[in-house]
């Protein structure tokens, strides 16, 4: 049991940045997307136990599947929350600039929340987790092929969203 305990932390500390900043993106509340990231690994810890052969594909569809409940629940819609833009401005930089930068994440977020689901999970996971396409493929359950389209027309609706704004 010290093993597996052991070797799903290091499953943890791999994953927990990457799925937390997925689900934050999603949507755009520090509490819960730190709530929902629990509940995340929590089935994580569950599913490894019994033997899931690819821990961080299932990390991704609990995370997935979880937002997906989330605005079920809430019988919410998607809003962007600016949280994040305090701690991004860098000092170096005049106010202008600031806060233009600061404009264009917002306007980004907001692009991007405007996208499909599946051309947001592709978008941040190729773009912000780094994620190479034959690993989103798995998680999606799709062919490269597919992802590698889903990953165009999704730039390609997100360049027209922002030109919109």
């Amino acid at each position: 049991m010290d093993k597996t305990r052991e070797q799903f932390g290091r499953i943890y500390d791999q994953y927990i940045d990457k799925i937390y900043r997925f689900v934050y993106l999603k949507v755009s509340s520090e509490e819960t997307a730190q709530d929902i990231t629990s509940k995340v690994f929590i089935k994580g810890w569950e599913a490894y136990q019994k033997g899931v052969k690819n821990p961080g594909a299932f990390l991704y569809q609990v995370a997935r599947n979880s937002v997906i409940d989330y605005y079920r629940e809430k019988g919410r819609t998607n809003t962007v929350s600016s949280d994040l833009i305090d701690e991004l401005p860098d000092s170096k930089k005049s106010i202008e600039e600031n806060a233009i930068f600061a404009g264009d994440v917002n306007l980004v977020k907001t692009a991007l929340l405007k996208l499909k689901k599946n051309y947001q999970d592709v978008l941040i996971w190729h773009y912000l987790d780094d994620m190479p396409i034959s690993q989103i493929a798995e998680n999606l359950n799709k062919k490269e092929g597919a992802v590698r389209v889903m990953l165009h027309r999704g730039l390609k609706d997100l360049k027209e969203i922002i030109q919109e704004s």
